[in-house]
């Protein structure tokens, strides 16, 4: 994978140490350097990177149960390990050593865990290797005791806050939500997460998620801190709001990296991290480098520059994605397995061009410019009026960005309710969700010319999700209702109340007859949207939709 992830922070390389003699370990709590190797005390494998870190996995379930750093003991909370799930249980874990390389290997039923040390660096490099659905989700979760680090931020939340939602939503004191569920960043936005202060950062670098679900604009769980301590996730499969099927084999590595307080190293980064040492460790289903492709693309055509693009490519096996230059389009995507991928070019998260690439072992795929039909792109039609922008997401309706980390109910939230009219800020105060019991009904007030009123118009209304299969009804003037349309495929788990508008991106038309507009030029028409379904609760849990753009076209 390669291509910009929206890194903000200035980056530096923390590599400490010196290689030394195999097979000696400092004592867990001594802050000195020492020199690299394993040992065992008898429960658990014992690694010291020969920098400042030293760390123990347990022989009997592969948990990671402790994790020194200059001395300090970061890991655990509430009396748990750090793990794969909630713990793997009964596990047969070996460790070996490969010159300047410590691989300890953990195999439970038919998934098989990695944790690897290199001498001199205060890195845990980790893979995962997931053959079915045995262990129902992956995720690894560094618990890291309280009192360490301090953070509120918007994508952490505290089991010590009232409940509002499920067991996973809370409401602090100052009626502001929290929930594991609002990571606020999309997948492709970040490289890595965690913390820093008092001279230590904590961080987890994301992997390249070629084995995870979801594409380059899934939300999921990435932190939370709680009475007990914080956790950090990489989550390389998670069922919540997700539109594609489950992907298996191995992932990573992802990183767990510890610094004197500044950011990780930007060569752990996906798309820069380069692990020829792993070539030989053996485990399954590893492909080095040689034994992957790249795809590179001369540019994109019938772009709109206002837009950012992004090329994905997918199949059942792997997925891998890539920002298009602004200037030309261009893209490369490296370090790519085999195989036959379908190709999408997104404008913003709206998929505007679909084709096909195959990989090859050690080769390069060179695309010729992609020309995007001016007809693939609804933003290109001429319309009487446009709500919002046709970008695949319900940016700049109201409420949408506090969505992201925040439940509908967060007192940041500006009313659902209220009626828009055209030409008054319309896109702001169209709320981006609408729900059957919360604000359904919701008017639309324009005008047309007596040109417009003499004639049928196509109503669009492009939506990125539903939930509980909700969907728009649209009535004119009170003189013309249409169709209940039927409801598109998407996620069937909870979506707009856990930090998520992203699903499947559909578009509903309704052809209004001439007769339903009224024909005095100075009278507004008013066009009422109601959600409606058969299922969902009440409240924000009742059926209910996400909005991408509406208009009325020309």
């Amino acid at each position: 994978m390669s291509g910009s992830h929206g890194r903000s922070v200035r980056r530096r390389t923390f590599v400490l140490g010196a290689t030394a003699a195999a097979g000696t370990v400092a004592l867990a709590g001594t802050a000195r350097a020492a020199a690299f190797g394993w040992s065992d005390d008898g429960s658990n494998y014992v690694v010291d990177t020969g920098a400042n870190l030293v760390f123990k996995v347990s022989k009997s379930n592969g948990d990671l149960t402790s994790l020194v750093y200059r001395g300090t003991e970061y890991q655990g909370y509430g009396g748990m390990n750090s793990h794969i799930e909630s713990g793997l249980g009964s596990s047969t874990v070996s460790v070996k050593q490969s010159g300047t390389t410590i691989l300890i290997s953990v195999a439970y039923g038919t998934l098989r865990h990695y944790y690897a040390a290199r001498s001199g660096e205060n890195n845990i490099y980790l893979w995962t290797d997931k053959a079915d659905t045995s262990v129902s989700a992956t995720r690894y979760i560094l618990r890291v005791k309280k009192g360490l680090f301090l953070n509120d931020e918007p994508d952490s939340y505290t089991y010590t806050n009232s409940t509002i939602e499920a067991s996973d939503v809370f409401a602090k004191s100052d009626g502001q939500t929290r929930s594991k569920h609002y990571s606020k960043r999309r997948v492709m936005d970040y490289d890595y997460l965690g913390w820093s202060g008092g001279g230590v950062g904590l961080w987890i670098v994301r992997s390249n998620h070629e084995k995870a679900s979801g594409g380059p604009f899934y939300r999921s769980l990435l932190r939370h801190q709680s009475a007990d301590g914080g956790g950090l996730y990489e989550i390389l499969y998670y069922g919540q709001n997700q539109t594609e099927a489950q992907r298996f084999g191995l992932q990573g590595p992802y990183v767990i990296a510890l610094t004197d307080g500044g950011a990780p190293s930007s060569s752990l980064f996906p798309g820069t991290l380069t692990t020829s040492w792993a070539d030989s460790l053996g485990m399954s289903g590893y492909v080095g480098a040689s034994g992957r492709g790249k795809v590179a693309g001369v540019g994109i055509s019938g772009r709109n520059p206002a837009y950012p693009y992004t090329v994905g490519i997918a199949n059942s096996a792997a997925q891998y994605w890539s920002s298009a230059r602004s200037s030309d389009g261009f893209f490369s995507i490296g370090g790519v397995l085999p195989g036959t991928y379908t190709l999408t070019v997104f404008k913003g998260e709206l998929a505007v061009y679909t084709g096909s690439v195959t990989v090859t072992a050690g080769g390069t795929t060179t695309l010729n410019t992609i020309a995007i039909p001016s007809s693939n792109d609804p933003g290109n039609a001429s319309a009487i009026w446009r709500i919002g922008d046709w970008n695949g997401t319900p940016s700049g309706f109201k409420n949408a960005d506090l969505m992201t980390y925040a439940h509908p109910s967060d007192v940041r939230a500006a009313a659902w309710t209220g009626n828009v009219v055209i030409g008054n800020g319309e896109t702001a105060a169209f709320p981006c969700y609408l729900w059957k019991d919360v604000n359904s009904g919701i008017l639309v007030y324009f005008k047309l010319t007596a040109a417009q009123a003499a004639a049928a118009h196509t109503l669009r209304i492009g939506v990125t999700t539903a939930y509980a299969n909700g969907r728009p009804q649209v009535t004119v003037n009170d003189a013309w209702t249409s169709a209940i349309p039927s409801p598109p495929t998407q996620p069937s788990t909870r979506s707009l109340t856990n930090g998520s508008y992203r699903g499947n991106n559909h578009t509903f038309t309704y052809s209004v007859p001439a007769s339903a507009w009224k024909t005095d030029t100075g009278q507004y028409n008013v066009l009422r949207i109601d959600v409606v379904s058969g299922s969902g609760t009440t409240g924000y849990l009742s059926a209910g939709t996400a909005i991408d753009a509406i208009d009325l076209l020309a």
